[in-house]
């Protein structure tokens, strides 16, 4: 499909439901948090919780080395408990901003401070949570409490929110979790360091978000060095890591041989991934929309910020899109790794005000990834493809050549003055 024909077909929903900022909404979170404190405090007795059903775990980065690590768990929802943990099905199902935010506040985080230093620790609460983070389904837990759950809702764009917590005693199985072969293989050989363990695990089908738990968990890496991973820095040091690997597996392949442009959109965020032949090189570019939840002042101006790597990768951490970067640079990865090949790769994200609560970089990645699964459209050359988006975006072709090293360093073509 020649690209200009594919454009067209991208055209916003002019009949889509009236926009409504973060301000308009959270009278409906609030709501929300009194349903959810009403059946937490129902289902806390006697300073327990008993027979709740935990699918993941929350590691704190706050005083660092000194954390907070906690157990998630539904209350109310036993039987969905694997619906809570984030996961590309929330992608697949079509989740939206309110249904996250309703999973997530519908955990109850029981924490415990600990030394990040775990090494071989298998009892008591660390242990209890370490069991429920190796595990390949919910598990069984009973949780007791030292104190009233809080009810709060906390964000920072790079995890899925959390919601109410509470300080807890103490915390054993109701059950023997079921734990995967290659997870306790990994956890028995204290040599593997946590970036070969990484890519195992990532290699025998294992998804990134279920690595994540399990490196944060401190269950990675040589044994007398396995600690706990912040839930923030695991999610980008798995993305970071898997991405390396599939950086290496298309090194020597062939590269693409046209220049294509796919399209997708989810949650209030709008993007275009462009590959096009060359040697592997990659950017990300963010274009955040005056009244967007990172650029709160809707009389501003589109805030933009981006990052760039070569054939070689990158040697040091992305500041201004952070875990952004990681998270689309891994779907775009994966698809090159499934056909084969190497390609220049520039992926344009449009944050509209319609994306009111930060709900993680989960949704950059599946969006990232899932765009390869529809149509795409076909350029002749990659400044074409550039100067065609350009126009369905918010900035000026000029603005994003002084923001983008990949569409600076094209030659200015004589139609871009016409």
């Amino acid at each position: 499909m020649r690209l200009g024909d594919y454009i067209e077909g991208m055209e916003p929903d002019e009949e889509a439901e009236r926009r409504r900022l973060a301000e308009e909404k959270s009278y409906e979170i609030l709501d929300h948090l009194d349903v959810v404190e009403d059946r937490v405090a129902s289902a806390v007795s006697d300073d327990a919780v008993v027979g709740s059903t935990s699918p993941s775990i929350f590691v704190g980065r706050a005083a660092y080395p000194e954390v907070s690590t906690g157990i998630l768990a539904p209350v109310g929802a036993e039987d969905r408990a694997d619906e809570f943990a984030t996961s590309g099905a929330w992608y697949a199902r079509g989740l939206d901003i309110e249904d996250v935010l309703g999973y997530r506040t519908g955990l109850l985080d029981s924490r415990q401070s600990a030394d990040v230093h775990v090494g071989d620790t298998w009892s008591g609460f660390l242990g209890t949570q370490r069991e429920v983070a190796i595990a390949d389904r919910p598990v069984d837990v009973e949780i007791g409490l030292s104190e009233t759950p809080e009810m709060d809702l906390s964000m920072d764009g790079v995890g899925t929110p959390t919601g109410p917590r509470a300080r807890a005693e103490s915390a054993r199985l109701g059950e023997n979790p079921h734990v995967p072969r290659h997870v306790k293989k990994t956890l028995e050989d204290d040599d593997w360091r946590a970036q070969g363990a990484m890519t195992y695990l990532y290699r025998r089908g294992f998804d990134v978000y279920d690595i994540e738990d399990i490196l944060s968990a401190g269950a990675l890496g040589r044994g007398e060095n396995r600690r706990l991973v912040p839930t923030r820095w695991s999610i980008t040091a798995v993305d970071d890591t898997i991405g390396g690997y599939l950086r290496g597996r298309i090194r020597n392949a062939r590269e693409i041989d046209e220049t294509r442009v796919w399209a997708n959109e989810y949650m209030g965020n709008r993007y275009w991934v462009v590959l096009t032949p060359g040697q592997w090189e990659f950017e990300l570019v963010e274009m955040k929309a005056p009244g967007s939840i990172w650029n709160q002042d809707p009389n501003g101006e589109t805030w933009m910020g981006s990052a760039h790597e070569g054939y070689a990768g990158r040697t040091g951490y992305v500041e201004e899109t952070s875990g952004a970067y990681y998270a689309a640079r891994l779907g775009v990865l994966e698809h090159l790794a499934e056909i084969d090949r190497q390609a220049k790769a520039l992926v344009l994200r449009e944050v509209s005000d319609d994306y009111w609560a930060p709900v993680g970089v989960w949704q950059i990645r599946e969006s990232v990834r899932n765009a390869f699964d529809g149509e795409f459209g076909v350029a002749e050359t990659f400044h074409g493809a550039v100067r065609e988006i350009s126009r369905e975006l918010p900035v000026s072709l000029p603005d994003l050549r002084r923001k983008s090293n990949m569409v600076s360093g094209l030659q200015a073509g004589l139609a871009e003055f016409t």
